[in-house]
């Protein structure tokens, strides 16, 4: 079975001494049960594994529960530490406050028992997080699935990679669209939607934030005012609900709405937004369109490219410690910036019918940026691109 390069970070991280609750957070369909799963077959560490899905929500003395369980197995099995590993968390009423209350205890009467917390709402476990446990977790990001990932698990090629996205659970499913179409939108698209974010957020149009999740990842690798935007949404609505959704949309890994570059936070952020999916798999699913038919039409294509070249800086820029942007002055753009400590490298998209425009050398005569280059003809490969690490640019 693949291992992503969490499970060494995560086995790594268990074998030092008890400080932090350990989090591992990501989108859902990315592998986070899997991969805890691999590690709790190697590891040496006495362990048990609960869920708490099934559970009925209010029940929230049943963190305490399987925590004593997990205590008295550590003492009566004689053994010098424990892990104990909790999924589906956030399924639980208040589960933030009861694991502090029981991660606080055994650290006041130093009980040796380390901890493991996941689940399958990136939001849900965020609020939690901040809400009670804060100095007392750190986070093992997974982001979604890179072209290396899918071309060494699965044997995809770059172009089917740009199409098809990074879902594991759909790579077998490419052959049959109108199947793989109907797994995305089934089992990532409509929980992450309805039960992750409708459960987590307060929503007062839920139909408006479906819609704009829906339309606003058939617009990826656009610029589109969010005045524009919301004349195309059935539900009424403001240009200021429509933005908080999108934060929101962005804060589940789903869809972006990339600020224009500049050199002070205002004009940043009242720049009209340029919208991009976190995984190419999303535009593709509810575009409607077949891999054929995109793939050949070279305007289209051109869209789905710069939309995964788009999804690989995003996947790991929280990871990675940097912003990323877009910048326009009239009819010169570049369709990435990348800023990290006051350094930035400007990336433009090249690939179909695209033709390079002067905006990039237009940007470093503004700007100066430590790197600008093109990504696609007569630049970096985009398959190529689609392996490196970005922070090794700085």
């Amino acid at each position: 079975m693949y291992r992503r390069a969490q499970y060494d970070e995560m086995a790594a991280r268990l074998e030092e001494p008890r400080r932090m609750i350990q989090v591992i957070c990501g989108p859902r369909q990315v592998g986070k049960s899997t991969m805890v799963k691999q590690v709790l077959q190697e590891t040496a560490i006495p362990n048990m594994l609960v869920s708490a899905d099934g559970i009925p929500k209010e029940n929230t003395a049943w963190i305490g529960e399987v925590w004593e369980t997990a205590r008295a197995r550590m003492r009566l099995g004689g053994h010098a530490e424990y892990l104990l590993v909790i999924d589906e968390v956030h399924k639980i009423d208040n589960w933030s406050e009861a694991v502090k209350r029981q991660w606080d205890a055994d650290t006041f009467h130093d009980v040796n028992l380390k901890v493991v917390i996941l689940g399958s709402s990136r939001l849900l476990l965020k609020d939690g997080l901040t809400e009670s446990l804060a100095g007392r977790y750190e986070l093992i990001r997974m982001p979604h699935w890179s072209y290396r990932e899918m071309h060494d698990a699965f044997g995809l090629d770059a172009e089917h990679y740009i199409f098809f996205g990074g879902y594991p659970g759909g790579a077998h499913l490419m052959s049959d669209e109108t199947r793989w179409r109907r797994y995305i939108k089934d089992s990532i698209i409509a929980p992450a939607v309805e039960r992750d974010i409708l459960t987590t957020k307060i929503v007062y149009k839920p139909e408006l934030m479906k819609q704009l999740f829906m339309l606003g990842c058939t617009y990826s690798g656009k610029e589109i005012s969010l005045t524009k935007l919301l004349g195309q949404l059935q539900d009424a609505g403001n240009v200021t609900t429509l933005a908080n959704y999108l934060t929101t949309l962005d804060e589940s890994q789903l869809l972006c709405g990339l600020q224009k570059y500049a050199n002070d936070n205002a004009r940043k952020y009242n720049s009209v937004p340029k919208l991009c999916v976190y995984n190419t798999s999303l535009l593709s699913a509810l575009s409607g369109a077949a891999f054929g038919k995109v793939y050949t039409a070279p305007a289209e294509w051109g869209r789905w490219v710069e939309s995964a070249v788009g999804a690989h800086i995003l996947n790991n820029a929280e990871e990675q410690d940097y912003k990323v942007y877009y910048w326009r002055a009239g009819n010169k753009e570049v369709d990435f910036v990348v800023e990290s400590n006051r350094r930035c490298i400007a990336i433009e998209v090249k690939s179909g019918d695209r033709t390079a425009n002067a905006g990039l050398p237009e940007f470093v005569e503004r700007f100066r940026p430590k790197r600008a280059f093109v990504v696609g003809s007569d630049g970096v490969p985009v398959e190529e691109f689609l392996q490196w690490n970005i922070r090794e640019l700085f």
